[in-house]
């Protein structure tokens, strides 16, 4: 089930707030009905939408793009405090893209949308490789390795989040892997790979040991990588990696259809 607003959102070139304006002003119907509350909860698989005359409905077909987000940006449509956001820097036609996931204001590197929401929640909700540069002050104790190594739980995770943010506790699996570049009194450098897209987690893992991550940067999300792309610019996905993602969601399909016929 998805909020209406949200469906029409995810599925038209309406941004959410546009989709609000039309569904309180009484041009959505929903299974012939009109309805003016944006909250109501629609069956994405089955529900017939219409706005001023238009069905809106899931696409069969989807579009992904990489964009290699600079720092100072925020992923999300926008901002009470006036911040920059993605879309400020997007082409217009991408205005309904959905992000895979978030990266942070002072995050940069490879974030992936997309028009179909579905592909974004598979990809949000997997287990598909992460992989990051590191830069932190201070130098990577055995400490550090082992919690890389073994994982790692906290009662309390709040170092390194956000002062808003109302994750407290935090439980991080071991590290796919970690490579250390440099490690020095003064900072250390590596590139790690993690399968987990938690609220700032790695800045949260090394904030435990009381290292601040200064620079943070995705190289790569599953197969998809930046291959030179430069900060602020988008690319389309590459036919193989169009291949993998398909194999993927097809796979994903299936491990759902087992798990309800279990049930």
């Amino acid at each position: 089930m998805m909020r209406l607003n949200k469906y029409i959102a995810h599925h038209s070139s309406y941004s959410r707030r546009e989709a609000d304006k039309a569904i309180q002003d009484g041009y959505v119907r929903v299974n012939g009905e009109i309805q003016k509350e944006p909250a109501t909860q629609v069956d994405e698989e089955k529900a017939d939408v219409w706005i001023s005359g238009k069905k809106v409905a899931p696409r069969d077909k989807y579009t992904v793009i990489v964009y290699n987000k600079p720092k100072g940006e925020l992923v999300t449509k926008s901002d009470p405090k006036g911040r920059r956001t993605i879309y400020d820097s997007l082409d217009k036609k991408y205005k309904h893209f959905i992000p895979v996931g978030r990266l942070d204001y002072a995050t940069e590197g490879v974030l992936l949308l997309t028009d179909a929401s579905k592909v974004a929640t598979a990809l949000m909700t997997s287990n598909l490789e992460r992989v990051y540069k590191v830069k932190i002050k201070g130098e990577i104790t055995p400490q550090m390795e082992a919690a890389m190594l073994n994982g790692l739980e906290l009662t309390d995770a709040t170092a390194g989040g956000h002062s808003h943010s109302d994750v407290t506790s935090m439980t991080f699996a071991p590290f796919i892997g970690y490579k250390i570049h440099k490690s020095a009194h003064n900072y250390s450098t590596l590139k790690v790979a993690i399968a987990e897209g938690q609220n700032r987690e790695i800045r949260r893992f090394f904030a435990h040991f009381g290292a601040e991550v200064s620079d943070l940067k995705r190289v790569s999300f599953a197969e998809i990588e930046l291959n030179n792309l430069p900060t602020g610019k988008t690319r389309f996905l590459t036919r193989s990696e169009y291949s993998a993602l398909y194999g993927f969601l097809k796979e994903e399909n299936q491990k759902a259809k087992e798990k309800g016929s279990k049930k």
